[in-house]
């Protein structure tokens, strides 16, 4: 009998319960893999366990309890006492660390967290490992599979954001409380932690940009369908001229694009470089047994003795004022000029249309445009002056739209 692995399990709620029942029912086949049988040495949950025993009693240490504090704690004493630990724990990450990965540096063990960021995609080892000497230009994608089912949903049945934001928490594909996933803030975690690793730069969570769906309409997904885009709260991390530019935000796709057919709570990640073109990924976001799956993953990497490599190459700047396309929406007053007098305020901040629809009559009345590339911080003067124009009967609403369509 070859000596067991001992993981000291930090959580078993409903991820940490998975993984739990994973253990049990793969040892078998990871001793054959790796030689060792994985077993628990002990769990803290908060009616039980004692994180000094289990320390002292662990190989490795696996954090699924979330949030940044005790867990921050935990992780740290667990690397400074010598342990490798996993994690899924994206707000951790996202928060702090650069504290994490210098502890485990200074410890020499290892710190893996795949399951932090897309689900079963192993997004995480490919940046680290397949590409780990290419110098990646973008990484983007769909990261948020609880946004992802909401705006699928929308798009096919016309229904409003609140009732398809209920039908997801009945089927489980939203919390109790969303707000981290709606607002955009679980997906920038994410986007934090994969720039972090594309771009070897130190990238916090207070970098990201993010915006979420709450505003979205359906009318806005109807005339999209007949523009022939669809709608994703996207990912980005981007190089750019003067740096890094990294955010989350409500954005139309063209039909062409690898990611505009990925629909429910699927997420999908692309990868960008001069050298590969790009490379697309996509698979559930998210799920007990899924995330376990991922932890598990990680743990039979430790184990395998493979090491990936944290390390910074210098801070990057983080671009604030980028360039992007625009759909806008205007509900008017019926009466001619409207178009002329909006297209003039465009004009002068060096702001284009692309296409414009105009639909409805009277009390019904719709201005619908896609805006050229330009900058963003143009089209927010233009947007800031078209609000004070007399012609509108209510806020504008704009949402970003991707060009590229891959074909």
């Amino acid at each position: 009998m070859s000596e067991p692995v001992r993981i000291g399990l930090l959580g078993r709620g409903t991820v940490g319960g998975a993984f739990a029942e994973l253990i049990e029912a793969r040892s078998g086949a990871v001793e054959a893999a790796i030689g060792r049988r994985p077993e628990l040495a002990g769990v803290l949950t908060r009616q039980g366990g004692d994180f000094d025993e289990i320390l002292a009693d662990s190989d490795v240490v696996v954090e699924l309890i979330g949030g940044t504090e005790p867990a921050r704690r935990f992780v740290l004493e667990s690397l400074r006492a010598g342990r490798p630990v996993v994690t899924a724990n994206k707000q951790l990450l996202a928060q702090h660390g650069e504290e994490l990965f210098d502890a485990a540096r200074e410890a020499g063990v290892q710190l893996r967290f795949e399951a932090a960021v897309a689900g079963v995609i192993p997004i995480v080892r490919v940046i680290q490992e397949s590409f780990g000497t290419t110098e990646i230009a973008k990484v983007f994608g769909i990261v948020n599979g609880t946004t992802n089912f909401i705006l699928s949903e929308m798009a096919a049945s016309g229904a409003p954001y609140e009732e398809v934001l209920a039908r997801a928490k009945g089927l489980g594909y939203a919390e109790a409380d969303p707000s981290d996933d709606v607002s955009g803030a679980d997906a920038a975690a994410k986007m934090a932690i994969l720039a972090r690793l594309a771009f070897h730069t130190p990238v916090t969570l207070d970098e990201v940009s993010y915006e979420g769906i709450e505003q979205v309409e359906p009318d806005d997904l109807a005339y999209a369908k007949e523009l022939g885009l669809s709608l994703k709260l996207l990912g980005v991390a981007e190089r750019r001229e003067a740096g890094i530019s990294v955010r989350v935000f409500p954005c139309f796709l063209y039909g062409g694009h690898p990611l505009a057919p990925v629909s429910g709570p699927f997420n999908a990640v692309m990868v960008e470089a001069p050298e590969i073109t790009e490379v697309t990924m996509s698979g559930p976001g998210a799920g007990g047994v899924q995330t376990a799956s991922a932890v598990l993953g990680d743990l039979v990497s430790i184990l395998n003795g493979d090491a990936p490599v944290h390390e910074t190459r210098g801070r990057l700047p983080v671009v604030a004022d980028v360039t992007s396309s625009f759909y806008l929406h205007l509900a008017v007053v019926d009466r001619p000029g409207v178009l002329a007098a909006v297209a003039q305020v465009l004009g002068d901040q060096d702001v284009s249309v692309k296409s414009v629809v105009q639909r409805g009559a009277g009390e019904d009345a719709r201005l619908v445009m896609v805006i050229h590339e330009c900058l963003e911080s143009r089209f927010e003067a233009a947007l800031a002056a078209i609000e004070k124009l007399d012609v509108l009967r209510a806020r504008p609403r704009a949402i970003r739209v991707i060009e590229e369509e891959f074909v």
